[in-house]
Parts: structure tokens; C-alpha cells; sequence
């Protein structure tokens, strides 16, 4: 683990991955490297670019367990669920309090293709639960679309209870905000999107969507160019999308960004999941234990199976800018977003950023006291 923190470069009073991660050494190193041999453009130097794409599949593999033809590298999570949604037929349920990109890119399947239509699921603030899908399941209902770590709470779905649930149809994953952080099944899963902006800090530009066979032979790969073929170039004429996951691909996909994933996933690998996601729960356990001292409530489920790496903090209306302003002043940067504050705690949180924390929230009791 001193390895995988080691890789951490960001400053004091980070609690922000949620929004973004910052570089990891390791993925910035990697981009210097190959921003040096694209600049050079040396004779021949250029060939491994394109072995780029390969290790970042096989590590991605090696996370979810999926095969390497089962994954595409896509730019960011928010396409990959274009893909999906473009491409899905019948019924899908999910609710319309998850990250935009979910019900968005549902919505304008429904629109624009008129063969999906979304149905609403009613939640409990949100929480996506094997209960609340059950008691809304009809035999209409072709797939069931749900975020590993629902953005604003925390909330930790169970992908295992919820597949035990909706039976044989399609279960629908945006992995982003846990991602990397999570020991989760993905094996339950028959589509996995997520970027590598977040928790697996390898920068904007960087994710994938990793299909089943089951998934791969219901979806339609409505969005498919260039690049979604088996046809050797040049082409003969127009060839069908390819029967792998890399007919949900448009054009190239940038080989600079997946050496930077690569080299994350790669870091995660050595050290484990299942320890960066302890490691997190403990961090998380302090975070929520201070907001208590102080007298905040928090939103984020105090049960570790429940939540990932994000604590929301949900304070009186009357001292929710106090609050903002007392973490903003002692260097701490967190996301302030409606009634809540979010903080988002990683392996490489210090003890330092913890004592920015724990003295923000003195001045903000104060401050509130007033």
C-alpha cells in the first residue's frame, strides 16, 4: 500500500476525487514518455503507440473479468452509456435522480430512436435497492440501469442482490464513482462504463465499456464507425459492425490516454482492490466520525457495505455556505453542490489533510455558533 500512496502527488486538504482525481505519478509519467516519443516522431518510434489500447483492455479485464474483446476504450463514461442506451430495446428501468449521463442518455435513445422506453424508478433519496426494483419489475422491463456509487449520497448499489432480482435481463453499470475504489461483481453485470478521471486519476480522455456476450448480442451498435469493424483495411466495401465490444467505437480512440490508464489500472492491480477499498473504509469511518464531533449530519450510509470513498455532509440551510466557506479558507476542496457538501476520501488521503479537515469544521462551529 506505501507503494500505491506513494503515487499520490496532490496537494494537503484534497477531498474532491469525486469531481476529479488528480494525475497519479504514475500515469503522469506514462504521459511524458509517450508525449516525448510522439514530438521525437523517431523512424519506427511511433509503432508501440498502438499497443497502448491492448494494455489497458487486459488490465481492465483483469479488474472486472471480462475478456478483452468484451471491452472498448471509450472517452469518458458518458458515451459509453450513449452506446448502450442507443442500442437497447424495450423497457429500461432506472432512476431519474442518478448522474445525468444515465437518464440523459436514455432519454434521447427514447426520442430519437423510439424503441427504449425509460421507466422511472421510485427510490428512497435516491438509493437504487434490490427491494425498491422488485416491488417496479414488470415483464416489460428489458434491463435495469443503476450507478455502482450513486454520486450525491454515497449510497453503494449491490449489484449481486440486484441481479438475483431482475433474473436474466440486461444489468446496466455506471461504475465511474466507484470504480477502481470498489471490490465490486462486476460478473453480475452485462454492461460496465466508467471513466479514469475520478478514482483512478489517469486524467480526462481516459474509460472504457465492457460488454457480456448477452449484452453483445441484444444491443445494437447503433453509433459504430471506423474502428467497429473486422474488416482489414482498406475496406471493401461497407462492412457490418463487428460482433465484439469494439463496434461501440466511432474512430481511434486516443492511444496517449489509454497508456495513462493503462499505467493507473496497472497500479491498482499491484496493490489490490479489496485493500484500497479497506483502506478507504477507514478513512471514511474518521471523515463521518468528525462530522459528528461537529454536530453535522451526514447523508452517507454509516454501514461500510453501504458506501465507497464518499461522505455527504448535509447541514442546516442556514449554515450550509458557513460550512463552505470554513473549507474553502483552511485549503480544503470539496464539492458544495444543492443542500449538501461532499468530500471524497482516497487511499493516498494524509493524516495532514485530515487535520485541515478537523480544523475547518472548529472554525466552522464556531462560526455557526454566532
Amino acid at each position: 500500500m506505501s507503494a500505491f500512496q506513494g503515487d499520490f502527488g496532490e496537494d494537503t486538504g484534497y477531498l474532491n476525487y469525486g469531481s476529479v482525481g488528480p494525475l497519479s505519478r504514475s500515469a503522469g509519467a506514462e504521459a511524458a514518455r509517450w508525449n516525448e516519443v510522439l514530438g521525437q516522431a523517431a523512424f519506427g518510434g511511433l509503432v508501440d503507440v498502438d499497443a497502448t489500447d491492448a494494455r489497458m483492455r487486459a488490465a481492465v479485464g483483469a479488474l472486472t473479468g471480462f475478456r478483452s474483446d468484451q471491452i472498448v476504450a471509450q472517452p469518458n463514461t458518458s458515451q459509453g452509456l450513449v452506446h448502450t442506451m442507443f442500442g437497447l430495446r424495450g423497457v429500461v428501468l432506472l432512476s431519474a435522480a442518478e448522474y445525468p449521463s444515465l437518464p440523459l442518455a436514455a432519454e434521447r435513445a427514447s426520442q430519437h430512436r423510439g424503441v427504449l422506453t425509460p421507466r422511472w424508478l421510485e427510490t428512497d433519496r435516491g438509493h437504487v435497492t434490490p427491494d425498491r426494483i422488485r416491488a417496479q419489475l414488470d415483464d416489460e422491463v428489458t434491463a435495469v440501469a443503476v450507478s455502482l456509487v450513486d454520486y450525491r449520497t454515497g449510497f453503494l448499489a449491490d449489484l449481486h442482490a440486484i441481479r438475483e432480482v431482475i433474473g436474466d435481463r440486461l444489468l446496466i453499470v455506471d461504475a465511474i464513482q466507484g470504480f477502481g475504489v470498489v471490490d465490486a461483481p462486476f460478473e453480475a453485470a452485462d454492461v460496465v462504463a466508467s471513466g479514469g478521471q475520478k478514482w483512478m486519476r489517469a486524467g480526462w480522455g481516459t474509460g472504457f465499456l465492457a460488454m457480456s456476450d448477452r449484452a453483445l448480442d441484444r444491443l445494437e451498435p447503433v453509433l459504430s464507425g471506423v474502428t467497429g469493424t473486422d474488416e482489414p483495411w482498406p475496406f471493401s466495401a461497407t462492412p457490418e459492425p463487428s460482433r465484439t465490444a469494439s463496434a461501440y467505437s466511432i474512430t481511434r480512440a486516443d492511444p496517449l490516454a489509454a497508456a495513462r490508464f493503462g499505467a493507473s489500472l496497472e497500479a491498482t492491480l499491484a496493490v489490490g482492490t479489496p485493500v484500497v477499498q479497506s483502506t478507504i473504509a477507514g478513512l471514511v469511518s474518521e471523515v463521518i466520525e468528525l462530522a459528528d464531533e461537529f454536530g453535522i449530519p451526514v447523508l452517507t450510509s454509516r454501514d461500510e457495505r453501504e458506501r465507497a470513498g464518499i461522505v455527504a455532509l448535509e447541514p442546516e440551510e442556514a449554515v450550509l455556505e458557513t460550512l463552505s466557506t470554513s473549507l474553502a479558507n483552511h485549503g480544503v476542496t470539496a464539492t458544495t453542490r444543492g443542500t449538501t457538501v461532499r468530500l471524497s476520501v482516497h487511499a493516498g488521503t494524509t493524516r495532514e489533510t485530515l487535520e485541515l479537515l478537523r480544523g475547518a469544521l472548529v472554525s466552522f462551529a464556531t462560526a455557526a455558533s454566532y
